[in-house]
């Protein structure tokens, strides 16, 4: 099954290798850590549609779980023997504990790529000064870049940032500069503020900003690319390495198939009909079974999908609730065996999916906006002992 690519009138892009370390990710597009979503099973789906191409990144990992070896993160860290490169995301305030998860991961060889989250905006995150609220504190940012990259080894260690906490503090330059000074191999970029949340629209320009910003290394950009025409223009105006891809793949894991032919130039796959789709939900759901070793989770798991897959489509709000609450395989396909599944693509079902709230106030530790250069009260006990998300 294929989905929708470059729009008419619009046509693909030859784009060049995107390094990161010793690995070479061509196409130069990564998956996003989402929360609950990218886990192993998800991972899988877009590899499938994209030819094994590209970047697939882990679910959040939180450095303490990770040390404290949680079995909820054992989990979460385990990779098919076909996920080349493995790549973690780890979430951290302490760089004591960050450093050593790092280590941890390059001596037991339990992944190939280490991503380091500064971009969450979730109240719990940022409440501990973590996520999208760290960046601010200057010399705390520093330190735990440090502690990572001399813990990594010869694994190459990025980061996933936001513009700032809100219009008022802006961090990106600074941490983009910062970065580089530390040896961290590429930037990625979410043109939101932590106040912004998903909501409003993205700020390529402020990509663009930080390319000029830091040429030394790849800059991604991250935010509002909904189909890979969308990554195509990302690229071709703010002259980032590479498009980093979330919310627009909710529901849509055939996206990465659609951004190799868009940079590739091999064309616009056809766009899937109702049946294409209800089978790649069937073996969403199946997969996140056999991963949680239960079929009745997993269809439970799935349930958060139903209504991204399903967007635009015709199927009535009482059959809509009735496949997200779904508790088996069984269940599940004999509903969607009612659809009328011979539908077509529906116009206008790209677009918006997902989180969209914006303007939000964003919770952070007392005091923490004083001085960006005070990091006192910050410790291990500031860590999430929770992985993702």
């Amino acid at each position: 099954m294929e989905g929708p690519v470059v729009r008419p009138g619009e046509l693909p892009m030859p784009s060049k290798p995107l390094q990161i370390g010793p690995h070479t990710v061509q196409p130069p597009v990564v998956l996003a850590p989402m929360a609950g979503i990218t886990n192993a099973p998800f991972r899988t789906l877009c590899r499938e549609f994209s030819g094994g191409k590209g970047l697939f990144v882990s679910e959040m990992i939180t450095t303490r779980a990770l040390v404290e070896r949680n079995e909820k993160t054992m989990q979460l860290i385990h990779f098919d023997a076909t996920e080349k490169p493995r790549s973690i995301q780890l979430y951290g305030v302490d760089p004591a504990t960050v450093g050593k998860a790092v280590r941890m991961i390059a001596e037991e060889d339990l992944a190939d790529h280490i991503d380091l989250n500064f971009g969450c905006p979730v109240p719990k995150v940022t409440r501990k000064g973590g996520g999208s609220a760290l960046p601010y504190k200057r010399p705390l940012l520093r330190a735990i870049l440090r502690e990572a990259v001399s813990g990594a080894g010869d694994l190459p260690v990025t980061m996933k940032m936001r513009k700032g906490i809100n219009d008022e503090h802006i961090t990106f330059l600074d941490a983009g500069r910062i970065a580089v000074e530390e040896g961290v191999t590429a930037i990625a970029l979410h043109g939101r503020t932590a106040a912004q949340h998903y909501g409003g629209t993205a700020d390529w320009d402020a990509i663009a900003r930080l390319k000029e910003h830091v040429p030394e290394i790849p800059v991604l950009g991250n935010g509002d690319i909904w189909s890979a025409a969308d990554a195509v223009r990302m690229m071709d105006e703010t002259g980032c390495d590479g498009v980093v891809v979330g919310r627009g793949c909710l529901g849509r894991p055939w996206l990465f198939g659609d951004l190799v032919a868009a940079f590739e130039g091999t064309g616009a796959p056809k766009a899937p009909t109702l049946r294409e789709v209800s089978a790649v939900m069937l073996r969403h759901a199946t997969l996140l079974g056999e991963w949680i070793g239960d079929e009745a989770r997993g269809v439970i798991d799935f349930r958060k999908h139903v209504a991204w897959y399903l967007k635009g489509f015709a199927v009535g709000s009482e059959m809509r609730k009735r496949l997200a609450i779904t508790s088996s395989l069984a269940e599940l396909e004999d509903g969607l065996g009612e659809l009328d599944l011979d539908q077509p693509w529906p116009t206008g079902a790209d677009g918006p999916r997902g989180r969209t709230s914006g303007n939000n106030r964003v919770v952070l530790p007392d005091g923490w906006l004083k001085d960006p250069y005070d990091c006192a009260g910050i410790s291990e006990d500031a860590e999430l002992d929770t992985s993702g998300g």
